[in-house]
């Protein structure tokens, strides 16, 4: 009995010497920027897979044309001219529905990423960490390509934020992703 009593009281001085896990804040803006990523992917899918194809390049044309649209591109110093949007255009208007269907599904398939790595970073969860480490990595190499094809500012402001994605969360892993273990009585 006296044993149980003392295994006991160790195991709650072990969990009571383990720091707790200190507020966050760029941790907490890579999960909105991670969920509103997921979410925007979602509202795409759920738009596109009830949209005809018929409708894509007069729709396309008419939110180019909306001036909420041309101010951002203004601001963020984007041509809707460049070869990027001239080749969306020319795509959109050879797709068909069932091209469409599958763009959509495609969204929501790839939304899943960024909303697992939103709720797994919210949580705490070391394997939600490194998903975003290696999935922002990933990423960098082609963003970089791309770069080196149309220099935007919109394509160096991803690539800086997934750099700088995956400097914090690797440089900081072991202070984010700290896990609790819980310790369990021996049996006698």
């Amino acid at each position: 009995m006296a044993f149980d009593t003392k295994v006991s009281l160790q195991g709650i001085s072990a969990a009571e010497q383990e720091a707790p896990l200190r507020r966050a804040p760029t941790l907490y803006l890579i999960i909105f920027f991670k969920l509103a990523k997921g979410l925007l992917a979602v509202f795409l899918a759920s738009v596109l897979y009830f949209q005809p194809a018929t409708q894509l390049p007069t729709e396309y044309e008419q939110l180019m044309g909306r001036p909420i649209v041309k101010q951002t591109f203004h601001y963020l110093r984007i041509h809707p001219e460049n070869k990027f949007f001239t080749r969306l255009a020319m795509k959109i208007a050879d797709v068909t529905d069932a091209g469409v269907r599958d763009a959509a599904i495609g969204a929501l398939l790839w939304s899943l990423f960024p909303l697992t790595e939103g709720i797994g970073l919210l949580f705490r969860v070391k394997w939600a960490g490194w998903l975003a480490i290696v999935e922002s990595a990933f990423f960098v190499p082609v963003e970089i390509y791309k770069l080196l094809e149309d220099v935007s500012w919109f394509m160096i402001g991803v690539t800086v934020i997934n750099i700088f994605i995956v400097w914090y969360l690797y440089s900081n892993r072991e202070r984010l992703f700290h896990q609790h273990h819980h310790h369990h009585r021996p049996e006698v």
